[in-house]
């Protein structure tokens, strides 16, 4: 018997993955030190997981991780639309199929067996996130231009609602990561699936 290595996660996919964990980090701790300026919902986040040191400084590392999120979650979904891998990967969802998976990891016993292959939960989990990113870069070019995208504007019920929906979006990527970290140190082999990009099968 013989051991052959299969490909799980492919060079591209690992390296805008990172990429986006690095953003995603950066835009949180400098995003938090932005709030804090203003802590227009009344409460503070603690100085010592913000990023930035002041105002200005978190408004510079803030606008550096947006391109790189921007960028990079662009040609995320173009490549992945274009080979098929979103399909393939994320769909079919269905209710029954979720329900079914969520009562699984309640319980305890939803399967991670296959890397290869996303739960219901899984699906539903990273086309949030997607859809999140999305909506974080929208509400995101109100913040930064909004004369210049008035009907953005208007769509997210002005400048103000703008800056609610952004910061709850960002609080609900947040959640993501959480859970994305207590599942990863679960089952620890999809962290190393996701650093070597391969498993060994036997034949």
């Amino acid at each position: 018997m013989t051991s052959r290595k299969r490909i799980v996660h492919p060079g591209w996919l690992r390296t805008m993955h990172w990429l986006n964990a690095l953003a995603v980090i950066i835009l949180m701790m400098s995003g938090w030190q932005i709030y804090n300026a203003t802590a227009f919902l009344g409460f503070a986040i603690p100085k010592n997981i913000t990023l930035g040191g002041w105002l200005g400084g978190a408004i510079q590392w803030h606008f550096a991780a947006m391109w790189i999120l921007g960028v990079n979650g662009f040609l995320y979904l173009a490549v992945n639309l274009a080979n098929g891998r979103l399909r393939h990967k994320f769909f079919p969802l269905s209710l029954k199929g979720l329900l079914a998976d969520l009562l699984a990891a309640l319980k305890g016993r939803l399967a991670h067996a296959d890397s290869e292959h996303y739960n219901m939960v899984q699906r539903l989990a990273y086309l949030f996130v997607m859809l999140d990113s999305v909506l974080l870069v929208v509400s995101g070019l109100v913040l930064w231009k909004s004369v210049q995208f008035p009907l953005l504007r208007e769509l997210l019920f002005g400048y103000e609602g703008a800056r609610r929906i952004h910061f709850f979006a960002m609080a609900a990527l947040a959640a993501f990561v959480v859970v994305h970290l207590v599942m990863v140190a679960l089952v620890p082999h999809t962290l190393i699936y996701m650093v070597r990009g391969r498993k060994e099968s036997m034949q």
